[in-house]
């Protein structure tokens, strides 16, 4: 069926039709384990354990068979003096993988009555998961727990990278706790895992859904933040299944997945839905602002539009250009190329992939300790930031609000939900670009050429910056900052 999929649905590799292919191959492997067994109600488990074993088998047997058979064409050719073509290799290939696997492993999936013993659980798994794959997960837990004291104590929310790192963990923890089931009756250990890591885990789910919400609330919702989030909602499932469920059938595990893996990829509630919609919000939502959105049709932006409108209009169209088509997106001319950006938009194109690889930059402040004279100054900020965090830093007992959005560099300071300050790092990062001319090697710049010091009615600001890197967009000179660590000075006026 899958083959079928991929020579007549699959007619043009793009994320949609990739994303859809995997989701259906993984609803399709995941009803292929638990559609015989649907009849039982126990032992799904071991017999899950067994198809699993039983494939890994395959696996190796079909490797040892095709390395010797190899082995013999190669002997044959070099010593006997036989041509054998490059063909002969590749059809060997075909005749293990398609006739011998297939038959082998099919000849060993247990026969629907077939009874299962603990003798029957492998002593292999058994010592991986007890003392090799548990204690580990404690360890991780522990890290995790850990970080996410210090971010609720420093109030600073991470996204991006900490979703993934907690999403994947759950994700191994949900399949140990499957695997650990038959043996939870006579190991201990194995009972306590399964009695309290789910509750254990998911006061971590709910700080990563935290993050992903900081993330979608910033950028709204894309393919890949759907992925997340939709199995983050699964796995959250699952620990409160293992947590409050106490006659379980685990076969509603795989049951599950296949069912969201078709759901996000076909309907009105898959990824592709709920995304396009999201980012027409947001695109309308930007034009509305500026008042580009007249009777239904888009208009030329008024001169004031400022630079990050500009750059989100151009990722959102890009967005549609690289993941759907333009024509999904509301508003747009049934005819609009990217080419007719400033026809229609009143601007070019700015393409955010446009940064060369060739134009990075790294500078660095000479500053040998990290040190800053803070007698003039109110408060202190200090942004040690990776490229995949968002930093929203407050400190305790005071109204002022300090916000740094890492994609488009601009720093935000707030007083008492009043904007105050707003500026645009990257523009500080072009006057020293232009000026020095950096590459890619590290640039050492004095203490007094890496600050910047500003100023308005209501306060002083000042920036000491550690080190920075980035971009220059070699076809219009632009720079874009990827990482800076920095220190922030505030003095209310």
């Amino acid at each position: 069926m899958l083959i079928l999929y991929y020579f007549f649905l699959l007619d043009k590799l793009s994320m949609v039709s990739i994303t859809r292919y995997i989701a259906v191959s993984l609803a399709l492997y995941l009803g292929f384990l638990f559609i015989p067994y649907l009849p039982k109600k126990e032992q799904f488990e071991m017999y899950i354990i067994k198809v699993c074993s039983g494939f890994l088998i395959t696996v190796i047997y079909s490797a040892v068979l095709y390395l010797g058979l190899a082995a013999i064409l190669l002997a044959m050719d070099q010593l006997l003096g036989i041509q054998i073509t490059e063909k002969a290799y590749f059809y060997t290939g075909l005749f293990v993988a398609f006739i011998f696997a297939p038959s082998y492993f099919l000849a060993d999936i247990p026969l629907p009555n077939q009874q299962f013993q603990q003798e029957n659980y492998s002593k292999i798994l058994r010592v991986l998961l007890l003392y090799i794959v548990m204690p580990l997960l404690t360890a991780y837990t522990t890290i995790l727990y850990i970080y996410f004291i210090k971010i609720i104590v420093l109030w600073q929310w991470p996204v991006g990278l900490v979703s993934h790192l907690v999403l994947w963990y759950a994700v191994i923890v949900a399949a140990v706790l499957f695997l650990i089931t038959p043996i939870k009756d006579e190991d201990k250990w194995a009972n306590r895992f399964i009695k309290w890591m789910p509750k254990i885990i998911l006061p971590i789910l709910i700080m990563m859904f935290i993050s992903m919400g900081i993330r979608i609330n910033a950028y709204g919702v894309t393919e890949n933040r759907y992925f997340v989030v939709v199995l983050g909602l699964w796995v959250s499932g699952m620990m409160l299944y293992f947590s409050f469920i106490k006659k379980r059938m685990n076969i509603v595990i795989p049951f599950t997945l296949a069912l969201i893996a078709l759901i996000s990829v076909f309907g009105p509630l898959s990824s592709y839905s709920i995304s396009t919609r999201s980012q027409n919000n947001r695109l309308q939502a930007i034009l509305i602002r500026n008042d580009m959105l007249q009777q239904g049709k888009i208009q030329a932006a008024p001169a004031d539009i400022s630079g990050n409108d500009k750059n989100e209009i151009s990722r959102k169209l890009d967005y549609f250009s690289q993941n759907h088509t333009l024509q999904q997106v509301e508003y747009l001319p049934h005819d609009f190329k990217m080419d007719d950006m400033e026809k229609v938009f009143g601007f070019p194109y700015e393409n955010p992939r446009a940064q060369s690889p060739d134009g990075f930059f790294y500078l660095t402040s000479r500053q040998s300790e990290r040190t800053v004279d803070i007698r003039e100054f109110d408060y202190l900020f200090a942004n040690m930031f990776d490229t995949m965090y968002l930093y929203n830093e407050k400190s305790a007992g005071n109204t002022i609000d300090v916000d740094y959005d890492y994609q488009l560099s601009i720093v935000e300071i707030n007083h008492q939900g009043t904007p105050l300050y707003e500026k645009d790092l990257n523009l500080f990062a072009k006057e020293l670009f232009d000026k020095h001319k950096p590459t890619a090697g590290e640039n050492s710049l004095s203490p007094e050429e890496m600050t910047l010091v500003e100023e308005n009615n209501q306060l002083k600001v000042k920036f000491v910056f550690l080190h920075m890197m980035g971009n220059e967009n070699t076809s219009t000179g632009d720079i874009k900052l990827e990482n800076a660590e920095f220190y922030l000075l505030i003095k209310i006026k």
